[in-house]
């Protein structure tokens, strides 16, 4: 028994959204970790914004979870599977994912270098 996070998804929801993420997947060989706790690190890395190598012991390893949530934070005609399966599971409402987030944090980034620069060279 893994201990509980308040970001874990209760497993009735799960089982509505599981055929829905299991459809991201290429089935090549059978599943080595439940899927439902891969979800649940999804959403706790979703929730405390941790690095992907500072997931809890608890969940599985974290290049698995990662592998799972670039194949689920993909674009789709709908929005990407990890927004869809958000929504249908009416636990959360849907949030940023995925490519988003990344685009926002380095876009940012690039604003605040080119605030400095320009700062610099006013000095000049």
């Amino acid at each position: 028994m893994r201990h509980t996070y308040p970001s874990d998804l209760r497993r009735e929801p799960f089982e509505q959204i599981r055929a829905l993420l299991e459809s991201g997947r290429k089935k090549t060989a059978p599943r080595r970790v439940d899927l439902y706790d891969v979800f649940c690190a999804v959403l706790y890395r979703l929730g405390t914004g941790c690095q992907w190598r500072a997931l809890p012991s608890e969940y599985p390893k974290w290049r698995t979870v990662h592998h799972s949530f670039t194949i689920w934070s993909e674009p789709r005609e709908g929005g990407s599977l990890l927004e869809q399966a958000l929504k249908k599971s009416g636990e959360r409402s849907p949030q940023k994912t995925g490519a988003q987030c990344q685009s926002h944090a380095v876009n940012r980034g690039r604003t605040k270098r080119q605030e400095r620069r320009h700062r610099r060279t006013q000095r000049l």
